[in-house]
């Protein structure tokens, strides 16, 4: 790249900055569901309510929501209660919102989960299902990254402070043997937390070397000319890890269980068409981004991001736990005490219905 290109796109980073720190501080949104869902003739309303508030990312990794939207899954079980979407950038805004009752019900990752329940001292939020599995990269600039040990010394760039990515890839360079003020992001390896609509940008500069960062992101950098150098999923047993579970407020949930009961028997509905369907809920997933977004995927990252993702109604409990740990080591979380973080009775109802097999919550379920 030209030196004036990259010089215009460090200060398009740069002036990118305020606006997304001004976009932090609001809840979110609103979501398009591009004229998919519509309220069938004589239905009625779920709980006697008006509508049902949801939550997600513009991520690939909520695709459960962004195709349940879009095909109309979610509208279809509420029948005359309305589905309200809405888009966040990051789990933090998505957890305040859920508090401030702004949402219901959300998609979101582990980490801010696990945030928002050990902030509340478990009074906050319950997971109730699964949604995702995997979709997470390390991805590098070729010429200055060529193998794994080569990352010392480098800019690397993940989503957030503390959230899922960040906490990941602290842990991996802990496991080499690097030091990382975990706060600052300085040491053996330079982290910057960046915001995903950015990286890309960040990296064609050379702000930073490479990103720890979720789909599609990753897939936008190798766009760029970056390079994989490593999947997370290798890093986990069976390659299953957690990277999007479905959040309720408790309150909602006492109040509107059919209601959530109606959402989960959506989800699973959504996930089991998108296995079913991988082709056609890839352009729906794709469509409903364009919707929200103004823009979708090309084809060259969305092929690639769409295969690495897993859709599965396990909330994958034990990696949960694990991440918890992570976290822990890094030194951005106090040990918490996770149990009844998990209320997944309503899933396994609709699940049993459905002849599947229960979901397990480690241990750490409602009593």
């Amino acid at each position: 790249m030209p030196a004036s290109n990259a010089f215009r796109r460090s200060l398009a980073v740069i002036a990118a900055l305020p606006l997304l720190s001004l976009a932090a501080c609001g809840y979110g949104s609103e979501a398009k569901d591009d004229g998919a869902a519509q309220i069938a003739a004589g239905a009625k309303k779920t709980d006697g309510l008006d509508s049902v508030k949801i939550g997600y990312f513009g991520n690939l990794t909520h695709a459960t929501a962004l195709v349940g939207v879009q095909k109309g899954f979610f509208q279809k079980e509420l029948g005359a209660t309305t589905v309200k979407p809405a888009v966040f950038n990051a789990g933090p805004s998505e957890i305040e919102a859920l508090n401030s009752g702004s949402i219901d019900i959300g998609w979101i990752g582990p980490s801010p989960a696990i945030n928002g329940y050990t902030k509340s001292n478990g009074k906050s939020l319950k997971i109730i299902g699964g949604s995702a599995s995997g979709g997470v990269k390390l991805v590098v600039n070729p010429e200055k990254i060529k193998s794994l040990k080569d990352v010392k010394g480098k800019r690397i760039a993940t989503p957030q402070l503390g959230n899922t990515q960040d906490v990941a890839f602290l842990n991996w360079a802990a496991e080499q043997g690097w030091k990382i003020d975990a706060q600052s992001g300085k040491g053996d390896v330079t982290v910057v937390r960046t915001d995903n609509k950015i990286t890309p940008d960040a990296y064609a500069s050379g702000s930073v070397d490479g990103a720890w960062v979720p789909e599609p992101t990753a897939s936008k950098l190798v766009a760029e000319g970056a390079k994989v150098l490593l999947d997370e999923a290798t890093l986990w047993p069976d390659e299953k890890f957690v990277i999007t579970n479905i959040i309720v407020r408790q309150g909602f949930l006492k109040d509107h269980p059919k209601a959530v009961e109606a959402v989960l028997k959506a989800a699973v509905e959504t996930n089991k068409w998108i296995n079913a369907h991988p082709d056609e809920a890839k352009a729906a997933a794709n469509k409903q981004l364009a919707a929200d977004s103004g823009k979708a995927l090309p084809a060259d990252i969305l092929d690639p991001a769409w295969k690495s993702i897993r859709f599965t109604d396990d909330p994958l409990a034990a990696t949960l736990g694990t991440e918890a740990e992570h976290a822990v080591k890094a030194g951005l979380l106090e040990r918490p005490n996770l149990k009844g973080i998990y209320d997944l009775r309503i899933l396994n109802k609709v699940l049993e219905a459905e002849g599947e097999s229960p979901v397990d919550d480690a241990g750490l379920g409602s009593s």
